[in-house]
């Protein structure tokens, strides 16, 4: 086979053994060498490709938490507050008022199916002070037809008086159903169980949409945008028709990256999960890699559902939200560890990542696993003292450092105050205690940006410029490790992708500008493109 090598401005492999190169020579889609050109030559004849010669390499960036919800969501009304780019490159502008959220409802009803529900998503009630979306508001809107509008976080949805009635939610005696003084649903459901009584209803299921080749493919593009080669699918349903679904459209020479499904481990009893898990896993390749578990404890801080140990919340007197009873978790935990499988496990609270190190260290005991890999994800309040038992269980942290720009000024002042946001998504103290992390995102929730979460994790600003927590700022080769080798770590696929070395497969980001030069502001390099097996990807 040819071997191609590539010329570039600067390469940083993230190799620590060879940290930067000049050249990458590629073989049989797999990086052959990063040395100089006369070395490479003594491997044979080789074809010298200089469209990236004035560009800089790093290897392709690994979303380790992020959903193809992406790929499907913006079919609906977007109702978010901050400006976003649907996977196509259209800009779409957030809306900041109850009237502006209403007018978008009123244009997408125009030729509506009234037998259908209107969907909208990305409503973020904790910037909306003074004004509560509920039945009410959206009763304005339209009376006849059920209105349904997911919050930006996916834990949380307020539908109006139609679909209340229409899913007798009233009557329902499930943990989320918010009611006033007076015991009356004001049209505010939180977390699954509670959201699923509208699910169910109007048979809406958007991880089943997500799983089908049109989003699949949409996600893709708007992950290799972003110089993404490898996404995960971090809640997937994992059905026979959504597995058929990832293996036909992965195998497809257009599709352009890595995608890792995870198991939703709440839809299913942990046999049958089980068994379906390792019925996908016999159909992974190269561009699909099935394996790993995902479990939904909490909910979000900005909805006030994640769980909080003392003193809680600075404004409001609330609990959070469990999504299933907590003597689940712990079930779901020893069954998944020891049946040998890797888990990822949503902890937005330290409450919630108390409960799950406990699981962890008895699963642990019981059936001890070297090299397992569990995964914390989110941890934004993980505490010193749960990071070093963290690093005692050998766990990975995947943090949400996105969540310091997106609602950091508001975890400052209404949810949790000055001191715990000196050490929210604390990638500094994961660093210092050598526990293997990566930083996400969390699309749809917030962008597909991995330079931005970069960003986030190394200048730690806020939407209106403060800086949060200086002491857990990381270095940008820290930010970078974070983006690519450590997310893939995160993943237990750090022997194929993650760092530029001989041996593993020749993913590439395509970079205009050097992401560790200090005078280039991380969050404004622009991706030219990618390279998928050492093949150019971009447009």
């Amino acid at each position: 086979m040819t071997i191609t090598v590539y010329p570039a401005r600067r390469i940083h492999t993230l190799n620590p053994s060879q940290p930067e190169a000049r050249y990458l020579a590629v073989k049989d889609g797999r990086v052959l060498s990063v040395g100089p050109l006369e070395a490479i030559r003594a491997f044979g004849d080789i074809v010298v490709d200089d469209r990236f010669a004035d560009k800089v390499l790093v290897p392709g960036f690994v979303e380790g938490h992020s959903h193809a919800l992406e790929g499907a969501i913006w079919d609906y009304v977007y109702l978010g507050w901050f400006d976003k780019r649907d996977p196509d490159g259209k800009h779409w502008s957030g809306v900041r008022d109850a009237e502006a959220i209403q007018q978008r409802l009123r244009q997408r009803l125009v030729g509506h199916d009234p037998a259908k529900p209107l969907i909208a998503w990305g409503f973020d009630p904790i910037y909306f002070s003074g004004t509560r979306l509920d039945k009410r508001l959206l009763d304005a809107v339209n009376g006849e037809i059920p209105i349904v509008v997911m919050h930006a976080s996916l834990h949380v949805m307020t539908v109006n008086s139609v679909a209340l009635a229409q899913a007798n939610i009233a009557a329902q005696k499930i943990d989320g159903i918010v009611r006033d003084a007076q015991g009356e649903c004001i049209g505010e459901l939180q977390e699954m169980p509670a959201m699923h009584l509208i699910f169910d209803r109007y048979d809406i299921d958007l991880f089943e949409q997500a799983s089908q080749p049109r989003a699949l493919r949409q996600y893709a593009r708007a992950a290799r945008r972003e110089g993404i080669t490898t996404i995960v699918d971090l809640l997937n349903p994992l059905s026979d028709e959504a597995i058929d679904a990832m293996v036909e459209t992965t195998r497809a020479p257009g599709y352009q990256v890595r995608l890792v499904p995870a198991l939703n481990a709440l839809a299913w009893s942990p046999e049958a999960g089980n068994k379906q898990l390792r019925k996908a896993m016999a159909r992974s390749h190269e561009k699909l890699h099935f394996g790993i578990v995902k479990i939904v404890t909490d909910g979000a801080i900005q909805n006030y559902t994640a769980r909080l140990q003392w003193p809680g919340y600075l404004e409001e007197e609330r609990q959070g939200v469990w999504n299933a009873p907590p003597q689940t978790f712990h079930d779901l935990v020893q069954y998944y560890h020891q049946a040998g499988l890797q888990l990822h496990i949503h902890t937005n609270g330290d409450e919630a990542v108390a409960i799950m190190l406990e699981a962890l260290e008895e699963a642990l005991a019981l059936w001890p696993r070297p090299n397992h890999r569990h995964t914390l994800q989110h941890v934004q309040l993980i505490r010193q003292d749960q990071l070093l038992r963290a690093r005692e269980l050998r766990l990975c942290l995947n943090i949400f450092a996105n969540h310091i720009y997106y609602w950091g000024d508001i975890h400052l002042s209404r949810t949790l105050g000055f001191d715990r946001c000196q050490r929210l998504e604390p990638a500094a103290s994961a660093e210092r205690l050598g526990i293997p992390f990566g930083i996400h995102c969390d699309a749809p929730v917030t962008p597909l940006s991995p330079l931005f979460t970069a960003h986030c994790a190394h200048a730690r600003e806020t939407a209106t410029g403060q800086v949060l927590g200086t002491a857990e700022s990381i270095g940008r080769r820290s930010a970078l490790e974070a983006i690519t080798l450590g997310a893939a770590r995160t993943l237990h696929l750090d022997a194929y992708l993650g760092s530029l070395e001989p041996g593993k497969w020749a993913d590439v980001a395509v970079l205009d500008e050097d992401p560790l030069d200090e005078h280039v502001p991380l969050k404004e390099i622009g991706v030219h493109g990618t390279l998928l097996g050492g093949v150019p990807t971009h447009d």
